[in-house]
């Protein structure tokens, strides 16, 4: 049976010169990934960009997909506190208020280092070591479902549960739009304003039958 590759760090930093380096090899790894993909990324290659000795990365990171790991972490902390201060904010707006930050949060988190988000999402899918997306993705969704369930006077949908797995699957398709491949000369304001626009009709539309 073939040995699974090994995808924690090898050691955590404690102090703050050891944390430093570790930054440096991980900003050093999201430039080597935009510039070059995933598959052409190596950790000599991080190393030399970082500044540090190869001995020295792997000090932290026993092989490459430990290294990616622990950026994708990382990318979905930043993610995350972007996310978790939008819904904070929102909690006692009114209802296209809060709709409306919500939205700009999700914006603003996937603009977040961008053209990283874009490699993690396109490049790096399939593989077996990005447990902290799906994480991220869920509690997004708990908090989604908690936003519409505080307004039901605003809220027509009939399933909360299928409203917030239908705008999961919206916004994600559509917010990656609208910050990467937007059409030229329309704003990323103007653009996320249409966004809520949007999921404000779907979520006001009163239920279909039949």
């Amino acid at each position: 049976m073939p040995m699974k590759t090994a995808v924690s760090p090898r050691k955590a930093p404690r102090q703050a010169r050891s944390q430093a380096t570790v930054e440096a090899i991980l900003d050093a790894a999201a430039r080597v990934l935009i510039e070059r993909g995933y598959a052409a990324a190596n950790t000599n290659l991080v190393a030399e960009r970082a500044g540090v000795s190869v001995g020295s990365l792997y000090q932290y990171f026993p092989n490459k997909d430990a290294l990616i790991t622990a950026l994708h972490d990382r990318h979905s902390r930043q993610m995350d506190e972007v996310m978790d201060r939008a819904f904070a904010a929102s909690e006692h707006l009114p209802f296209d208020a809060a709709l409306q930050h919500i939205i700009e949060g999700v914006v603003e988190a996937h603009r977040v280092e961008a053209g990283l988000h874009r490699v993690l999402e396109t490049q790096l899918a399939g593989l077996d070591m990005l447990s902290s997306h799906e994480e991220t993705e869920a509690r997004i969704a708990e908090q989604m479902g908690r936003l519409l369930e505080r307004y039901p006077d605003q809220v027509r949908v009939p399933n909360l549960r299928l409203a917030v797995y239908m705008l999961m699957h919206a916004l994600h398709a559509l917010v990656h739009a609208v910050v990467a491949t937007r059409p030229s000369g329309v704003s990323l304001k103007t653009a996320t304003h249409e966004i809520v626009r949007m999921t404000r009709l779907y979520l006001s539309s009163p239920p279909t039958t039949g």
